[in-house]
């Protein structure tokens, strides 16, 4: 069974900065997909992140671009996700989750798709201006 634990969570200033950590138990394979997602109350979920481990490509949803910073660990199955320059806008629940090779990278960041299961439990962050 896939376990995903999210991390790092919490309150920031705007342009402040937080690093949240996603930490991957289980069957992880080193080719694996993972990706971050947020929601917000009243919006929908969006693709905000994705890193695909076999080659370290990494996709930003416009949003984020230029601010958040996506990183693997294989080694200890961890994707952290640097995320700068923070706004008010960037309030959400912050989720990890693993994707599957019918729903890549390429097919959630920026939108509000994502795979049916193996998600994290999220971690809060609230920016405030």
């Amino acid at each position: 069974e896939v376990k995903l634990v999210e991390s790092g969570g919490g309150f920031a200033q705007a342009g402040g900065s937080l690093r949240l950590s996603c930490e991957a138990s289980g069957f992880i394979s080193d080719d694996a997909d993972i990706g971050w997602f947020r929601q917000a109350p009243g919006k929908e979920r969006e693709g905000v992140s994705c890193i695909s481990r076999s080659n370290g490509a990494t996709y930003y949803a416009d949003s984020v671009k230029g601010r958040f910073t996506i990183s693997s660990d294989n080694a200890k199955n961890t994707v952290d996700l640097q995320m700068n320059s923070l706004k008010p806008d960037d309030t959400a629940v912050y989720y990890c989750a693993k994707l599957l090779p019918a729903v890549p990278c390429t097919v959630v960041v920026g939108t509000n798709l994502g795979p049916p299961r193996n998600w994290g439990q999220g971690t809060q962050v609230t920016v405030f201006s």
